[in-house]
């Protein structure tokens, strides 16, 4: 691909990236909207997602532009193995060109290839911690359907979904502690109210309430607020 058109997508994405966190949208839906874009642009592509594995919790999908990518990844989580998680773990671009004659993954393409018309697969690693990792990834129902020029704009799509992801989920982490924050000085004003004493005395009796029931503070904070307004939605 031509070094013009290659840096014209790449600020598209750039200033797709910026948009999103202007209009503070959640990851799920950052992700979906960066994630159509890259259909649109990766050549041989026809469905598209994200794989999400938590360290404790599993796998999960994201941004799917279909319900294959679903299917493939609860097939990934059922065997622990495949493309898309190895392209995470292992730090490489996974790349399938025919699920009938591929060797690596052999039960996982068995039973890809029984559920789904996929052939081809295209996965980028987009960033693995101790949480878990995750990985952007391109399908097709056609054999040999990514080149090299898939490759090399699935990369560029990939640099730049991770960068967002980072981002979204920082923006995500602020607003919830936020969030958090006021449910708790709610939760202090009321117990202020009714047992006559100050913010410090207030926070001390509610985090003797979290540790004695086990429940975590803002959790503890939400159901005082909700027992003293009954029909509040909190």
């Amino acid at each position: 691909m031509p070094d013009k058109e290659t840096s014209a997508i790449a600020a598209q994405l750039a200033a797709l990236v910026a948009d999103l966190e202007q209009r503070t949208v959640s990851v799920d839906t950052g992700m979906a909207e960066l994630v159509d874009s890259a259909l649109r642009h990766v050549p041989g592509g026809q469905y598209a997602g994200i794989t999400l594995a938590h360290s404790d919790t599993g796998i999960d999908t994201v941004g799917a532009t279909h319900h294959y990518p679903v299917v493939l990844d609860k097939i990934q989580q059922r065997y622990q193995e495949g493309p898309c998680v190895a392209a995470a773990w292992n730090h490489h671009t996974m790349r399938i060109d025919d699920m009938s004659t591929e060797q690596r993954w052999p039960t996982y393409c068995r039973d890809a290839a029984e559920q789904t018309p996929i052939r081809s697969i295209l996965s980028f690693e987009l960033f693995t911690n101790t949480s878990g990792m995750a990985a952007l990834n391109f399908f097709a129902e056609q054999p040999h359907a990514f080149g090299e020029e898939a490759e090399e704009l699935g990369a560029i799509f990939a640099a730049h979904v991770a960068l967002a992801w980072t981002m979204l989920r920082r923006d995500e982490q602020f607003r919830g502690a936020l969030a958090s924050r006021d449910v708790i000085g709610q939760a202090k004003g009321i117990i202020m109210e009714r047992f006559h004493v100050d913010s410090v005395q207030a926070f001390e009796l509610l985090k003797h309430l979290s540790q004695d029931t086990n429940i975590k503070l803002v959790d503890m904070a939400q159901r005082l607020i909700a027992a003293d307004h009954p029909s509040q939605d909190i």
